[in-house]
């Protein structure tokens, strides 16, 4: 099966060694976003609502660049330097998914790069 490297200047850059998302058959895995404007590469100001926003902003981005959207996301794993901000999270989420929802992990983790306070990564089946 062939894979195609997917690419968009809609979400930010790869801002190292990996693809904005790869596509195998109907399957589209989308590399980890965070909150990064795609037009200046940097972090968004404002909350971690911002951040969030953000970071699905970009994944949606992906996705269309892929063929398909947020509705095909079967996996979605988030990760939070503060897990506290998870009903946030919740909050957002719901205004770009429908039920069924995608499976999902939530994960607190030490740090993220460029400070970021979330990332998020999903796998799409198209």
């Amino acid at each position: 099966m062939s894979r195609q490297i997917i690419e968009t200047d809609q979400a930010p850059r790869a801002i190292g060694t990996y693809s904005q998302a790869v596509k195998v058959g109907q399957t589209v895995y989308l590399s980890g976003q965070i909150p990064l404007d795609p037009a200046t590469m940097e972090l968004v100001g404002g909350d971690i609502a911002a951040q969030i926003t953000r970071v699905f902003d970009n994944l949606a981005a992906v996705a269309a660049a892929s063929g398909g959207s947020l509705r095909d996301v079967v996996k979605l794993n988030v990760f939070l330097t503060d897990l506290k901000h998870f009903p946030v999270v919740n909050d957002i989420m719901a205004r770009y998914f429908q039920a069924p929802y995608p499976a999902r992990a939530a994960i607190g983790v030490a740090a993220l790069p460029r400070g970021a306070q979330v990332e998020m990564d999903a796998i799409m089946h198209l």
